[in-house]
């Protein structure tokens, strides 16, 4: 009967009837499904904030702060070696285009405090833009004339971006003398002591292969 009467009742009571069936076959399960995908999404929100409140609560509480789960002795200079008890380390900086920023990330890599024949400066340029790859070259250039061992690589294909202008630049001869490396990124401007903090976990604690830290960044 209720097809009959919407067969005889024109377009606008068919769509109605065919929205109805649609609706009640397809809509509303659809809708019942995402609300419970939303109400899980809350839950797991929840559990990670109240798993994160406990954790930081425990680190707070129990002070397991690195230096004292690690050994840590700052390295010191020796008057007979001279530096040579200080590590060699690359610094790289992987850079696309970074008009903004270029300066302030090359000028904090070379202000690190370490000895100056124990470290690299590895700025690693994939800009397209000729103007700054020409900038970043006389930026280089000016802190090399200032005793800075600092290296400006390019490369003829961006093939995995930083990622790979990273692996590319450990390929140079001259990384064979490096003992550790530290990336930053572009826009990151590293306190002077960045080195000085956290070389010494790695040199005092054989079974750690990375350290990050918490980092400044410009844009």
């Amino acid at each position: 009967m209720e097809a009959f009467q919407v067969a005889s009742g024109g377009v606008v009571m068919q769509i109605e009837f065919v929205w109805k069936h649609i609706r009640e076959a397809l809509v509303v399960p659809m809708l019942r499904v995402a609300v419970f995908l939303c109400l899980g999404m809350l839950l797991m929100d929840f559990v990670e904030k109240v798993f994160m409140g406990i954790a930081i609560s425990f680190v707070k509480l129990c002070g397991r702060k690195p230096e004292k789960r690690y050994k840590w002795e700052t390295i010191k200079d020796d008057v007979e070696f001279g530096n040579s008890n200080y590590p060699m380390v690359l610094v790289q900086i992987p850079m696309y285009n970074e008009r903004e920023v270029y300066q302030l990330s090359i000028g904090a890599a070379c202000g690190l405090s370490w000895p100056s024949d124990r470290i690299i400066i590895q700025i690693l340029d994939d800009s397209t833009d000729q103007t700054i790859k020409e900038l970043v070259q006389v930026e280089c250039r000016k802190w090399e004339s200032k005793g800075v061992n600092i290296k400006y690589e390019v490369r003829d294909n961006r093939n995995g971006y930083k990622a790979g202008a990273l692996k590319e630049g450990i390929k140079h001869s001259y990384v064979i003398q490096c003992d550790y490396v530290a990336i930053f990124d572009a826009d990151f401007q590293p306190e002077p002591d960045f080195l000085c903090q956290t070389i010494p976990f790695l040199v005092n604690n054989p079974e750690i292969g990375l350290v990050q830290a918490r980092w400044k960044f410009g844009n």
